[in-house]
């Protein structure tokens, strides 16, 4: 299968490996030129470490130039930040063509900055475009072109825009993962699903004390507490309440389920808690004003959750604190200017409108 790669981070790293160790044609692109050419020298190869041992990984390709990266490929997949989706979106939008599935893991509702990027460049190629709860994989770069996975998804509930072509993407996407992907509806269905505004913003904020104070903490390990567990229910529960509000039905994935010796197995499978935890990888210095949980996943995708809330006439007073306090931290006003179905172009569609686009796509 031929699978582009956007993105320079852990999760690209960890994509553009994984796939290439199960024999896939691999192109990985980024933006950072010199970073591209410097890969290109080391020969366009990623060495992975996982629990089967350490593996040298060759790819097809290493390029700056977006354009070649996604020409003739079938599934294109971004794990980069959601910062940078408006970017990215406007890059490929032109060159997007019929037949090829956008995926990011997870998005925040980016499946949909993608797909309105390709609308408004005046794109009709026929392309779905999807997103899931997580990331795949639990991974950190070790260097330049090495990459530790530490667990590999098991089961990732995924949403299609339009809904329409749900079973086509699906079946594309199990190509690269096979046997894990779970339709669960439409894009705002697989937006709800993303687990990153449920567990870190509990997480970075309830221990702002000792992040700052010690040079290095596990926010996973020392920093997953009863109390904080506590917490992180009950703003799951928000999220849930905010997805049975839009008529998602089914299985919600609670978070508990990710912490449970027992019961329904969560995204990552049983035991992934204390995997991640074992490995050390996540023991790292963590600048609270500026970390990817307090800015991509409090700030950006809190305020996705509010927006939802709002529309779908749910209180999320969790949703709503954790905002104003990580704002306070940063000092700026987090209940303002983060993503927002308003700041994505969708302020003007009611509920019922908001999932007719949906279901049925642009109109043309």
């Amino acid at each position: 299968m031929k699978i582009a790669v956007l993105g320079g981070g852990n999760g690209s790293f960890a994509a553009a490996g994984d796939f290439a160790l199960q024999g896939h044609d691999v192109r990985l692109w980024r933006r950072d030129a010199e970073a591209v050419a410097e890969h290109n020298k080391a020969g366009s190869r990623i060495k992975v470490k996982n629990a089967q041992g350490t593996h040298n990984t060759q790819l097809t390709l290493v390029t700056a130039d977006i354009t070649e990266a996604i020409k003739d490929v079938e599934l294109i997949l971004c794990p980069a930040p959601a910062f940078a989706q408006p970017d990215i979106a406007k890059r490929i939008a032109p060159h997007l063509a019929d037949g090829q599935v956008v995926y990011l893991p997870p998005a925040t509702f980016g499946s949909m900055i993608f797909a309105k990027a390709a609308h408004d460049a005046g794109n009709t190629a026929k392309v779905a475009f999807a997103e899931t709860g997580t990331l795949p994989w639990l991974a950190r770069k070790h260097g330049p072109f090495e990459v530790a996975i530490t667990i590999r998804a098991k089961r990732l509930p995924t949403g299609v825009f339009p809904l329409s072509m749900s079973d086509y993407a699906c079946k594309v996407i199990d190509k690269a993962f096979p046997g894990v992907i779970e339709p669960c509806g439409d894009a705002l269905s697989g937006a709800l699903m993303n687990a990153g505004p449920i567990i870190h913003p509990p997480l970075i904020v309830m221990n702002a004390g000792p992040l700052e104070h010690f040079p290095t903490w596990d926010i996973h390990k020392e920093g997953t507490q009863p109390a904080i567990r506590r917490v992180t229910d009950q703003l799951d529960a928000e999220r849930i309440a905010i997805r049975e509000a839009f008529g998602y039905n089914g299985a919600h994935f609670p978070l508990a389920d990710h912490y449970a010796k027992e019961g329904e197995e969560w995204m990552y499978g049983r035991g992934s808690h204390d995997r991640l935890t074992d490995s050390g990888d996540w023991r790292e210095h963590i600048v609270l004003t500026e970390h990817r949980y307090m800015r991509e996943d409090l700030r950006t995708g809190l305020s996705f959750f509010l927006s939802c809330a709002q529309l779908a006439g749910v209180e999320t007073p969790l949703v709503k604190a954790f905002l104003a306090i990580g704002g306070a931290i940063c000092g700026e006003n987090f209940l303002q200017g983060g993503r927002t179905l308003e700041s994505l172009g969708f302020g003007k569609l009611d509920r019922d409108g908001l999932l007719k686009l949906l279901r049925e796509g642009f109109a043309a």
